[in-house]
């Protein structure tokens, strides 16, 4: 049996269980196909069955938990479909954030995109996959911030669990994490040296790494996707 979890009884229980259990769902430590038992779950986080009902409906409209009227509940598989229709979302909005970026040149922006940078470096060497992914989610959420469009970063997080979950499954690929930091450094520069055209080439060629081995991903793991769409 897991170790009870405790929650900051400071706050409302559901947004602390979302917030778990979206964690832990994106991070694979629950499985796609994984089943949710509520009854488990009070347990485990010591508490009643609504704010886990509560959580798991958020997860539900967020597309990451399935339920199955008196049969189950469980994490729900990878649609490649939904992940390709938030990563055109994401791009096109980031293509405007970066241009806008390289044209205003924020100097508190630079510096903090740097400090991440250097961590995400640290990072690269170490076993922790979740802390690096942290640091990957900053950068980006910080360029928003900066744009002004922090709002459009809830969106685009709230589809995000499909694509975030494939990024996972494709971390530790050879040379995955050197191109992300490679990446974020020829962004970064482009944004310093205020160049709005290189800004969005060098965002373009980030954000579409993963999708290119998206086949790849599934074949190495079918039992973590839905089936494949018929055109």
């Amino acid at each position: 049996m897991k170790p009870q979890i405790e929650l900051d009884r400071g706050r409302h229980a559901a947004p602390q269980l979302y917030e778990l259990l979206r964690a832990q769902i994106v991070s694979l430590d629950l499985l796609p196909g994984e089943p949710l038992s509520r009854v488990q779950l009070s347990a485990e986080f010591n508490v009643s069955q609504t704010p886990v009902r509560e959580a798991l409906l958020k997860l539900t409209e967020e597309r990451l938990v399935d339920v199955f009227p008196q049969a189950a509940t469980r994490v729900s598989l990878i649609d490649i479909g939904f992940a390709q229709e938030t990563h055109f979302l994401r791009k096109a909005i980031e293509l405007e954030i970066v241009r806008e970026l390289a044209l205003s040149r924020p100097p508190e922006l630079i510096a903090d995109l740097k400090a991440l940078l250097r961590r995400q470096e640290i990072l690269r060497d170490t076993p922790d996959l979740g802390g690096f992914t942290e640091t990957d989610q900053a950068f980006h959420r910080r360029m928003y911030r900066a744009a002004g469009k922090e709002a459009l970063w809830t969106l685009v997080h709230s589809r995000s669990g499909h694509i975030d979950r494939l990024r996972r499954l494709h971390l530790p690929a050879s040379g995955k994490l050197d191109r992300i930091v490679s990446d974020h450094g020829r962004i970064l520069a482009a944004i310093e040296a205020g160049e709005p055209a290189q800004a969005q080439d060098s965002l373009r060629a980030h954000l579409s790494g993963t999708l290119e081995y998206v086949e790849k991903i599934r074949q190495a793991h079918p039992q973590y996707f839905t089936p494949a769409r018929r055109p």
